[in-house]
């Protein structure tokens, strides 16, 4: 990440007073020239954050509406695919193998996360791997432009993103970084692991003790920031993710779960007709889930592991293939 510029030209940057104009901001010049909304959002963060008005309105100044951020978000929800068809889009030979790479170029930073946290390393390079190819596909448009894009000018979700321009402002005072040259995807998730500005600020982590967290370009902090999510959201140590289950009867439809949400347990599937191919207590919570396979159905049992990878990505097939890719990594590793 680059050193904050800009930033003081009137006073030094960031610093807890109401602003260098000592009231509302003037008119803006840019996109968003004498734009009530943005006018309304700078005089919150003079007010409740301390920043100075003045900076705040460069910044927006320089901020950019694109339309090809509002297509996007707009765009029809693609069909939902089946487990055969999503499965393929991540589990792939080239996946694997620069998995494999990414893990042996960082492996003491992956081992002290694990050892701290308890995430297996493997899901760790898993994540980097599905969300952005590690580091292939991290996103072009800067984050200033998609948040501000987004925060006032896609009335759907104008306050969740509201919300989330103003994190990442905060963030970019606490790290000194320059908000113009942060990028990331067309909704704002950010570096390696494209965390959103509210994740970054509540679990991502200095990892290598540098005194700046950057998930952008440091390996070493994406790691340890993955790792601390995981942990947050209820990662149990040296516990499973899934279990494989057989299904007889013609009760199997009351058994699987709606959602994500571990709201059955073992014993209730039993008694539905549910086998696991793994030991597991009767009074395990559990997600069960039938996913539609390139063999014909396959269900599965997601432990509170599972539901963790989840809180990523609120998405089933999605926390399977962060699961099964993390399993090919360890079996190519072990080959390698």
């Amino acid at each position: 990440m680059q050193a904050m510029r800009g930033w003081s030209t009137r006073c030094a940057p960031w610093i807890g007073l109401v602003g260098c104009l000592g009231g509302m901001p003037q008119v803006l010049a840019g996109e968003y020239e004498g734009s009530p909304q943005v006018a309304e959002f700078v005089g919150e963060m003079t007010r409740d954050y301390g920043f100075a008005g003045e900076q705040l309105m460069g910044v927006f100044r320089e901020a950019e509406r694109k339309q090809s951020i509002l297509d996007a978000i707009s765009r029809p929800a693609e069909r939902v695919k089946q487990w055969s068809e999503y499965r393929p889009m991540f589990i792939t030979e080239a996946r694997i193998a620069r998995g494999v790479d990414f893990w042996r170029q960082h492996e003491a930073a992956l081992a002290r996360a694990e050892q701290e946290y308890g995430v297996p390393a493997q899901v760790i390079v898993s994540i980097i791997g599905v969300e952005t190819f590690f580091g292939r596909n991290t996103g072009n448009f800067r984050v200033i432009d998609a948040l501000s894009t987004l925060g006032f000018d896609y009335p759907p979700r104008a306050e969740f993103f509201r919300k989330e321009l103003r994190e990442f402002l905060l963030l970019a005072r606490e790290e000194q970084v320059d908000p113009l040259t942060l990028k990331g995807s067309y909704a704002g998730a950010m570096g390696l692991p494209q965390f959103m500005p509210s994740s970054f600020r509540a679990y991502a982590v200095d990892f290598d003790g540098d005194g700046h967290i950057n998930i952008w370009t440091n390996p070493t902090d994406a790691i340890g920031s993955v790792a601390s999510y995981f942990k947050r959201h209820g990662w149990e140590a040296g516990q499973p993710v899934v279990s494989r289950a057989e299904v007889r009867g013609d009760q199997v439809d009351e058994g699987l779960t709606e959602g994500i949400e571990p709201t059955k347990t073992v014993g209730e599937l039993r008694a539905l007709g549910w086998s696991s191919h793994d030991a597991l207590r009767d009074d395990m919570p559990v997600t069960a889930m039938r996913l539609e396979g390139e063999q014909g159905p396959e269900y599965w049992m997601g432990l509170k592991n599972f539901y963790a990878i989840t809180r990523y990505n609120r998405s089933v097939m999605y926390a399977m293939a962060v699961y099964q890719l993390s399993e090919e990594l360890v079996k190519a590793r072990g080959v390698k």
